[in-house]
């Protein structure tokens, strides 16, 4: 099968991705942040998270990377196509229940509430679960070994170095509120973690 399926799928589930944030990050922008705690670590790891997300680029309109090609399996296909799937579903849901309170980056907004509802009734951190998805669907659809895995590899860095000062921040604004939510609910995966 042809690598190009795989491209085609990974670059238009990308696109609908921006697409899905886009509103939500010209609302947020129009809010003030009260808050914010975006070091050299976050700017770090927001761009190795972007030069992850690029080298599938790379791997389509360069020869750069093609030694670390690998034949396109039909199955990765279909398994791509639903990781892609539940990437959208779940990085829609996440934003649509957040609405006025997501932010990009580790900031509070004015207003800013816990969001405890929708997908937040079960996951603290669905866009991250999201983002997992996206990363299995890239190393399924660029049948490349250095540019499929890229975003999986950044993006644990980001959530390894990044969900605790979160979560942190979250206790600073809510305190006994978000503890308690937090007691409920598993961070990306319900019922396990």
């Amino acid at each position: 099968m042809s690598p190009w399926f795989g491209y085609a799928l990974f670059v238009a589930g990308n696109v609908a991705g921006i697409i899905i944030r886009v509103p939500h990050d010209k609302r947020s922008k129009q809010v003030r942040v009260v808050e914010d705690r975006k070091g050299a670590v976050e700017k770090t790891l927001l761009a190795l998270l972007t030069i992850a997300l690029l080298l599938p680029l790379v791997t389509m309109t360069t020869p750069m990377l093609a030694f670390a090609n690998y034949p396109f399996q039909p199955t990765c296909m279909a398994l791509g196509a639903v990781s892609m799937g539940l990437y959208l579903w779940l990085f829609h849901r996440a934003h649509a229940d957040l609405g006025d309170n997501w932010s990009f980056t580790l900031q509070v907004r004015e207003g800013h509430r816990l969001v405890t509802s929708g997908i937040y009734r079960r996951i603290r951190h669905p866009m991250y679960a999201a983002i997992y998805m996206v990363a299995v669907a890239q190393i399924l659809l660029v049948a490349n070994w250095i540019s499929g895995p890229a975003m999986l590899v950044a993006f644990t860095a980001m959530v390894v170095l990044r969900v605790g000062p979160e979560e942190q921040l979250m206790i600073d604004r809510f305190g006994d509120e978000y503890r308690a939510y937090a007691a409920t609910t598993k961070r990306l995966i319900p019922g396990v973690w």
